[in-house]
């Protein structure tokens, strides 16, 4: 019972400390757990022994990763994604494959022996690839789009890897033992259950109404999956997988995304961190430049071959390298691989310890390869300044500043009553948008005095305000009111505390950006909760008199929190009382058509 407590309680002190402080310093969280591996594994402090066990609990989080995934992939889309997925997927294997049984078998290793090394390094990790993805917000751009496909690729290729490795060796004798009939009649349990019983199960289960329980099913029907495909000595990760996709247009999908996504995160930084005390560091201490160089060797020529190859394939140029850097690492895969090879006396030693360890050491090396790969992409396809544009006022008497969604329908209505205005607004991809709409805009900062010179500011009669960020907002109405005086202003307000702000420069002419609408919503949810149109509409005129009173109330202590609240308090008091008065009230007995 105390090894049973200690274990956990090292892991997750492990975590808590590691992983923010690698966060912290832009290294990642997968980084975070290696390292917190490497520390309390038998090759650092000894605090955990027994690395294969939690190693096979640590696999649940790579199934639960899949699974989820597959729930986000309907079998329409995969199908739309088949070109990706087995022409990218089949080109990324054998070209890196090629690559580096070539590296491999050029440092001494035998060419059978090499051509399986090759392949299993051309793997990469899904789990890395994956959370790295979505650490950088990469997971729905083109470049992750086809990360992904060829992730599912070699996750389907590793099965039959994994049987073709025994063949090979000196004792090869009946693939493993490996049954294809009992494949297939495990792919296929897999489908009808989906298909027929899994629906039905879900739908009891949600009836008990215990959140525990549809839990409990939740990692019960996972857990069966994989447990399934590991009778027919197949991947868990692929049994996961298909039955994510199978349920992905399930009414359940959202429910069991919901359940199963802490115990992913948690049990994927298991993953890590038994990755990270698998490794033989002491290989490393006694033949370090051996070890550097192959590790080193390995996910140089890999990125390389990556980036060259993804010329090919539908990413931008400028996510090429970053692209290249998120597969350059080994695979979870291949930890079983080599492993199966060692079992079929395929790798000598010490190549049997130091290629694991290098593909070990490639995963921790991901941080760095994305930095590598973005600062490649930089030097590459640098980002170019565009010039501010030679502003040509031609007599307009409106200045706008700002053309997101407050200013475009500001600029609309303007427009369409014949008034000319002076756009200004700094961000570039926003204007060749609107522009192709006709409308005249000018790239530039609003906040430079020179720009808002050249713009018209002397002759101008009014400036609209309708900068998004606060800081600039505020920058802009202090230029104006500094250099500018005569010109009047117009402007949009974040919150109240924006608007106090604004008011505390003098400025009389102020809009909240959401107060109207959130009047308007509020009047509609009177009228479906059974009140009639005039009585809602009452509420929410007066509602809005008493609002800007109460502001007029703060204004003059808005810096003193403690007179703040208690004004607010008692306004919303005065409020209820005025609306009881007024008869503003609905009868919580009386149920709404």
């Amino acid at each position: 019972m105390h090894d049973l407590l200690l274990t956990p309680i090292v892991f997750l002190l492990t975590a808590v400390l590691l992983v923010p402080l690698a966060q912290r310093l832009g290294l990642g969280s997968v980084l975070g757990y290696l390292i917190g591996g490497c520390l309390i594994g038998p090759w650092g402090l000894g605090l955990v022994k027994n690395v294969e066990a939690i190693s096979h609990v640590a696999e649940i989080g790579v199934v639960l990763m899949l699974f989820l995934i597959g729930l986000e992939l309907q079998p329409k889309k995969l199908l739309e994604m088949r070109t990706i997925v087995f022409g990218g997927g089949t080109l990324q294997m054998a070209v890196c494959g090629i690559v580096l049984a070539l590296g491999i078998w050029f440092a001494g290793l035998p060419p059978v022996a090499a051509l399986v090394a090759g392949l299993a390094l051309s793997l990469s990790s899904t789990a890395i690839a994956v959370q790295s993805m979505q650490e950088r917000h990469l997971d729905n751009t083109p470049a992750g789009k086809v990360a992904f496909a060829i992730l599912l690729f070699q996750d389907m290729a590793a099965i039959p890897l994994l049987v073709l490795v025994p063949l090979l060796g000196p004792s090869s004798g009946d693939a493993g033992g490996f049954d294809w009939k009992l494949a297939i009649a495990a792919i296929v349990a897999v489908y009808l259950i989906n298909r027929f019983a899994m629906r039905p199960a879900l739908r009891l289960v949600a009836r008990t109404r215990l959140r525990e329980i549809f839990t409990a099913f939740s990692l019960l029907l996972v857990l069966g999956i994989a447990q399934l495909m590991t009778l027919a000595n197949l991947s868990m990760g692929l049994g996961a997988f298909l039955a994510g996709v199978l349920l992905a247009r399930s009414e359940y999908r959202k429910a069991l995304e919901t359940d199963l996504e802490p115990f992913k995160g948690l049990l994927l930084g298991l993953f890590f961190t038994s990755v990270g005390m698998s490794m033989n560091l002491g290989l490393l201490a006694s033949a370090p430049l051996t070890v550097v160089a192959l590790t080193v060797g390995y996910v140089a020529l890999k990125m390389v071959a990556l980036g060259l190859l993804v010329r090919i394939l539908p990413v931008a140029a400028v996510q090429r390298w970053p692209f290249a850097a998120l597969l350059a690492q080994g695979s979870e895969f291949a930890f079983v691989v080599f492993s199966v090879a060692r079992d079929a006396k395929l790798l000598p030693e010490p190549w049997d310890d130091m290629l694991p360890l290098a593909v070990g050491l490639s995963m921790a090396l991901t941080p760095l390869a994305l930095m590598i790969g973005d600062r490649a992409a930089k030097m590459l396809h640098p980002v170019v300044q565009r010039e501010h544009d030679v502003i040509e006022p031609a007599g307009a008497r409106v200045i706008i500043a700002g053309f997101g969604r407050v200013g475009q329908i500001v600029g609309r209505m303007l427009y369409a009553s014949g008034i000319k205005i002076t756009v200004l607004d700094n961000d570039p991809d926003l204007l060749d948008t609107v522009r192709r709409f006709g409308f005249k805009v000018f790239y530039g900062d609003a906040t430079r005095l020179d720009l808002l010179q050249s713009a018209g500011a002397n002759e101008a009669i009014l400036l609209v305000n309708a900068i998004d960020d606060v800081e600039s907002n505020l920058r802009l109405t202090d230029l104006v009111r500094s250099h500018f005086p005569h010109l009047k202003m117009l402007c949009r307000a974040r919150d109240v505390t924006h608007v106090f702000e604004l008011r505390s420069r003098g400025v009389e002419m102020i809009e909240r950006e959401t107060f109207e609408s959130a009047l308007l919503i509020a009047e509609q949810a009177l009228r479906q909760m059974g009140m009639d149109a005039q009585t809602a509409g009452l509420a929410r005129s007066k509602f809005r008199e008493h609002n800007i009173a109460t502001l007029d109330a703060i204004f003059p202590h808005f810096r003193d929190e403690t007179k703040q609240v208690s004004i607010a308090r008692a306004a919303r008091e005065a409020l209820a009382e005025s609306f009881r008065q007024d008869g503003i009230k609905i009868n919580d007995d009386v149920v709404p058509d």
